[in-house]
């Protein structure tokens, strides 16, 4: 028997140490040698290579959404993923009444708009870092500041803001080889949803100028066809997702951006010289390091995947964070490099279930990594102090001690 006979195949596992800490070797080898794999002990398959995780998000027909979006929620059935009665896991023509009536509050217009407000946060949350030596760009800036933002656009009390994320963080929080949220997290979760009913349900008495409100009066077709408004619950869930997709993905975008900043100076260097290079930069931390590790589907029908069948009735998980480092659609594709000619982005997804949030979140970004540029000319990081999250299916940093020089 040869080596080659003897080796063993490469085997993902979205709850070991290995994908919590640095999958990006793993990830090389599963599209080399297991870019279509089928995990035996937590029953999914999974998808590494960019061109098939690409038409993987087109073919909703065959890769529903409708059994959850993560292995907890995946493994339920159907009619109980329904009771959460999120956009996510919704298919046509569910997911576009659902996606219609929220979208109207995320036109380009209305994102423009808020521009100003999001500078505003952004300026007041890195003032108060001003002067500080060192301070952790997670804690102190890229944690605070999207929460607030999405906490103000939805109507959440000043007050109350922060306890969002912090709900949010033990929801998403996974222990090494376990498919669903802690005990703290189920208790968070549970108190998250309460909280966003209760606000809906004040709201609705107490209209304001806020998105929350504008829900409880807005109208949607039933699959029926007739007209109603939504209800509390409805509002709960679409809230939660807009509260949670808020939050994280940015947190997590900025903080991965300082530290991909720190291990490249030279790119830094660059959008600290021309900030017109900060959009194509976003652009490339998404590509390197996307929050988003992977989307999960379910196979609704038999396929065919890059020559391997895929049966109906299984969990697929349609692996972003390798796609967006595969070598057969990207130059280079380990380096970071803002400057990158610009390609069919995977970062917030694709096909019908593009983040709607998307322009908001790059918009954040953007304006987080100019007032970072306009303070501080390097951004030195402890990598020995930093801490990585081990969520589900978001990854990045909980903690980044920084160390600037104006």
């Amino acid at each position: 028997m040869t080596d080659a006979e003897r080796r063993v195949p490469p085997r993902f596992d979205p709850f070991s140490d290995e994908y919590f800490g640095d999958p990006y070797d793993l990830y090389r080898s599963m599209r080399d040698e297991a870019p279509v794999s089928f995990n035996d002990t937590y029953g999914f398959w999974a998808l590494f290579r960019y061109d098939d995780v690409r038409a993987a998000h087109l073919n909703w027909q065959t890769f529903t959404s409708t059994h959850g979006v993560d292995l907890a929620t995946l493994s339920t059935e159907p009619e109980l993923v329904r009771l959460y009665g999120l956009m996510i896991m919704m298919d046509p023509p569910e997911h576009e009444r659902a996606r219609a009536l929220v979208g109207r509050v995320f036109t380009p217009r209305a994102i423009q708009a808020l521009e100003p407000m999001v500078a505003e946060v952004i300026e007041d949350t890195l003032a108060l870092v001003d002067g500080a030596e060192s301070f952790d760009a997670v804690a102190e800036f890229s944690g605070p500041f999207p929460v607030e933002i999405i906490c103000r656009m939805l109507g959440v009390p000043a007050g109350e803001r922060q306890q969002i994320r912090h709900w949010l963080d033990l929801t998403l929080e996974r222990r090494p080889g376990e498919l669903g949220p802690t005990p703290e997290g189920m208790e968070a979760s549970i108190a998250s949803w309460s909280y966003f009913l209760e606000l809906t349900r004040h709201k609705r008495k107490y209209p304001g100028d806020d998105m929350i409100s504008r829900l409880t009066q807005a109208e949607v077709e039933r699959a029926d066809g007739q007209t109603t408004k939504l209800d509390d619950g409805e509002i709960a869930g679409f809230i939660s997702l807009l509260g949670g997709a808020g939050a994280e993905t940015v947190t997590k975008l900025v903080a991965n951006a300082v530290v991909l900043f720190h291990q490249n100076p030279d790119q830094y260097a660059k959008v600290v010289a021309d900030p017109g290079l900060i959009p194509g930069a976003v652009e490339e931390v998404l590509r390197i390091l996307p929050p988003s590790q992977y989307q999960g589907r379910f196979s609704a029908q038999d396929s065919v995947v890059g020559g391997v069948a895929i049966p109906a009735g299984h969990p697929v998980l349609l692996v972003t964070g390798s796609a967006t480092r595969d070598e057969r659609f990207f130059d280079r594709p380990d380096e970071f490099d803002i400057e990158r000619t610009p390609s069919q982005a995977l970062g917030f997804g694709f096909g019908i279930h593009t983040c709607l949030g998307a322009a908001l979140a790059r918009m954040e970004s953007r304006l987080a990594i100019e007032a970072l540029t306009r303070r501080w000319s390097s951004l030195s990081v402890d990598e020995a102090g930093c801490r990585r999250v081990q969520m589900s299916n978001v990854a990045g940093y909980a903690k980044v001690p920084v160390h600037p020089t104006v």
